[in-house]
């Protein structure tokens, strides 16, 4: 099976670079799948789950934040602010998170409080989602 270089970086750290063999990232116009020779492509990555397959792995999930996406000359490029493997995600903290931005959000609060409390609620029910559908398999 062909593959492509991948370089998977958040703002942290390197998550992971090196061959893969196929990855699927949300963007704002959906899921992007690219393969091996896929066309040059920039585009937004929303808060979802990558997967992606290295190779003669099975494949694997990870829960990502916003960022970018760029593909060209069979080597892709992915800028997220955080990203974390299901073993990685803390259940009980991102629950935490998600009563704390509900709470915020039932407050009357500005509207950059509201944003940001959104964001978090979405940042932290993709992380209980992407940790729950990694105990059931992909």
């Amino acid at each position: 099976m062909e593959t492509f270089q991948v370089h998977i970086l958040a703002a942290d750290r390197s998550f992971y670079e090196g061959p893969c063999v196929s990855l699927t990232v949300p963007t704002s116009d959906g899921e992007q799948g690219i393969l091996a020779h896929h066309s040059s492509m920039i585009a937004a990555v929303q808060p979802g789950t990558l997967r992606y397959q290295l190779p003669g792995e099975e494949p694997r999930r990870a829960a990502i934040s916003p960022g970018m996406i760029k593909v060209e000359h069979n080597d892709v490029l992915v800028l997220v602010d955080s990203v974390e493997r299901p073993e990685e995600i803390d259940e009980a903290r991102a629950q935490r998170e998600i009563d704390e931005a509900r709470e915020v959000l039932l407050q009357k609060r500005s509207r950059q409080e509201h944003q940001i409390a959104q964001a978090s609620l979405a940042r932290a029910l993709n992380r209980l989602r992407v940790k729950s559908s990694s105990l059931g398999g992909l």
